[in-house]
């Protein structure tokens, strides 16, 4: 194929600490293929300290502003064949150029909580757009082909007909730590990063200490407010949680190396890194039976009933018991989900995509 011009929409990169779509964009944008020439699209120079260096980059409105919906009249005047934009929101009225767009997940359909760091203009616009599956078919239509993250979510997608275009899976990764030491202290821990959102379900990993005896510890690795803390408290013995607030990147890798497993009880998900990032330092986990964590953890993990704090009791209990081969397994698990094959396919993608919008210019 032609050497093509493609930019990779950065906009969504966390200025100061990544979430997932920040750093689903940072490692695809640094392990982009060199068959093409990219341009990062921004919309504060700060993002690009967490992007790679020697790239092109243009400034465009952040992916909030009132004008998202024609920003494509702006991202012509670039002159890109193509852009790939790791959110589905992207506007693409008017566009001279082929778009690649990313579903990560369809959690907010089925919970409709929106994340609490939005405006409230932007909490009801979200509720509304999650009222109907109509919006997000007309957004994943007006592009030429769509990413997602699962097979999982491009299961859903199919099944709910979201999209005429092609659907490619490009998994999320997570980025190369080093592996716990072999005979290294295994101490009685469970860790636990993520939000605390209604649908993270972490009160079944609380109340699942005190089955588990006194001697074990669930840490709680993200920013929790003062309510969740007090909650989770008192589902827990005296003690039993450790509150870390916001924890470095250091010091949780410092915590997951030494711990038993990772755990995760969520109702759902659109992927699951601290599941990838366990594994590839050696840590087991024990996780919901869902299928995007069977999808994750194959048969290295336990899983539990999400709802049954004595099902992750047991699903602890039974790791523990094949804790060396799980730790063994779980390093060549989590060698399936890499940044360079993701950034492969992100590509791959969108040269399919610049062919068939090539291909209905012609007809």
């Amino acid at each position: 194929m032609t050497r093509l011009r493609i930019g990779i929409d950065c906009r969504y990169v966390r200025i100061g600490r990544h979430d997932g779509i920040s750093r689903f964009t940072a490692g695809v944008a640094a392990h982009l293929p060199d068959r093409h020439d990219y341009t990062l699209l921004v919309h504060d120079e700060r993002q690009l300290e967490s992007l790679p260096e020697g790239l092109a980059w243009e400034l465009l409105p952040a992916p909030t502003d009132a004008g998202e919906p024609l920003v494509a009249r702006r991202v012509n005047r670039f002159g890109l064949d193509a852009v790939f934009s790791p959110m589905q929101t992207m506007g693409s009225r008017g566009r001279g150029y082929a778009l690649v767009l990313t579903l990560h997940d369809l959690i907010y359909y089925r919970n409709r909580t929106p994340p609490r760091e939005f405006s409230w203009p932007l909490r009801l616009g979200w509720r509304a757009f999650h009222l109907s599956w109509a919006p997000q078919r007309l957004l994943l239509n007006g592009a030429d082909g769509v990413v997602t993250v699962s097979e999982t979510t491009a299961g859903l997608i199919a099944e709910h007909r979201l999209t005429k275009r092609p659907v490619t899976v490009a998994y999320n990764a997570a980025d190369p730590a080093e592996r716990r030491a072999d005979g290294s202290v295994r101490e009685k821990t469970l860790v636990y990063m993520g939000s605390f959102m209604p649908y993270k379900n972490v009160d079944t990993l609380a109340a699942a200490l005190p089955l588990l005896g006194a001697d074990w510890t669930l840490h709680c690795m993200s920013r929790v407010s003062d309510t969740d803390r007090a909650r989770l408290s008192r589902l827990a013995p005296a003690g039993a949680i450790v509150f870390h607030d916001g924890a470095s990147d250091e010091e949780y890798l410092s915590v997951l190396r030494s711990a038993t497993a990772l755990a995760t009880a969520s109702y759902d998900e659109g992927f699951g890194i601290p599941l990838v990032e366990a594994m590839g330092v050696g840590t087991p986990v024990v996780a919901s039976d869902i299928p995007i964590f069977r999808e994750i953890g194959g048969d290295a993990a336990e899983y539990f009933d999400p709802s049954s704090p004595s099902s992750v009791a047991a699903a602890v209990r039974r790791l523990e018991a094949r804790w060396d081969s799980a730790s063994q397994d779980s390093v060549v698990q989590a060698a399936r989900f890499r940044w360079d094959d993701s950034a492969d396919q992100v590509v791959r993608a969108v040269e399919r995509a610049v062919a068939d919008r090539g291909a209905r210019a012609r007809r």
